[in-house]
């Protein structure tokens, strides 16, 4: 059986949706993972098809959760939290995920597949440093004890362009200029797309992805944070320009504007990834998962206009 996590968040919903919706793996073969209410009624019609529904929470993972599963998909803790203040080893997300992954294993789960992020293998965003973390875990998991890992570099999200983009206000943001520490190319890819093409990894059977680093992300259609800031301007009817400046200004900005001083230290280091070209991802991947489905990729222009409901 395998076990999903983080099914009511926008990654894991994703991925549940495509394998429901496209008939990928057998519904009594699924067993969901979640820290919410296993007897709430929003699960009643995926148990009457046979899915199981446990409870799993990060902070206390038990083997129990995983019994009888074989297969674990696991999405990172949203506690980002966790990793401020550049946490140590072992402080940071990795602690939650490898708490899961430990418990997985003691239930006698042997295939693992981790979604990390779109950022480079030695990238100094604090954001990708749990992921590093977790992935070099997994690594010496595979070696020393057999099992079979798949990392999924999952592309950053069409619909985060608010959180790169100066934290952009969608309900009413009056700004002319947004200040940044950095700009960049960024492969944007839709969360629906991201959902199908890891549901088709989760259900592929040949081993194509065994032992695999690969990332999910849309090839055609980068856009850097100046462009992005064109198509907000565009598709709200008011220009929206960039100023960049240094890493400590854009802290103080921000931190005046009401964000937690820990958050935006810690989300400031993701503009020198950008600029290093980290996530302007080159892998065919996505596109041939989707291809195989007919579906083609949802364009970070169309995301916009329908986040900003414009036409």
């Amino acid at each position: 059986m395998l076990a999903l996590t983080s099914c009511t968040g926008k990654l894991g919903k994703a991925t549940l949706d495509a394998i429901l919706e496209h008939n990928l793996i057998p519904l009594t073969k699924l067993v969901i993972c979640t820290s919410s209410n296993v007897d709430d009624q929003r699960w009643d019609t995926l148990k009457s098809k046979g899915v199981q529904v446990r409870s799993f929470n990060f902070d206390t993972p038990s083997p129990s959760t995983f019994k009888d599963c074989t297969s674990l998909y696991l999405i990172s803790t949203p506690n980002i939290s966790m990793d401020f203040n550049n946490a140590p080893p072992g402080s940071g997300r990795e602690k939650a995920h490898i708490g899961a992954i430990k418990a997985a294993r003691e239930a006698g789960v042997s295939r693992f597949f981790y979604t990390s992020l779109a950022f480079g293998g030695d990238s100094g965003a604090g954001v990708m440093r749990a992921h590093l973390r977790t992935e070099e875990f997994l690594r010496d998991l595979q070696e020393k004890a057999g099992v079979k890992v798949t990392v999924m570099r999952e592309g950053l999200y069409n619909e985060s362009w608010p959180l790169y983009l100066g934290y952009f206000n969608l309900k009413g943001d009056e700004r002319g200029e947004v200040l940044l520490a950095g700009d960049g190319k960024i492969s944007w890819t839709a969360i629906r797309d991201l959902g199908l093409a890891s549901a088709l990894v989760l259900a592929e059977g040949t081993g194509r992805f065994e032992g695999k680093t690969f990332y999910l992300s849309r090839r055609e259609g980068a856009r850097s944070l100046s462009e992005m800031a064109r198509l907000a301007g565009e598709a709200r009817g008011r220009e929206v320009k960039l100023r960049i400046v240094s890493r400590e200004e854009y802290v103080e900005c921000y931190v005046e504007r009401g964000v937690e001083r820990p958050s935006v230290e810690w989300w400031s280091s993701t503009y020198g990834a950008l600029e290093r070209g980290e996530c302007l991802i080159d892998d065919p991947t996505l596109e041939e998962l989707l291809a195989s489905k007919g579906v083609s990729p949802t364009t970070v222009e169309d995301t916009i206009k329908e986040m900003l409901r414009i036409e």
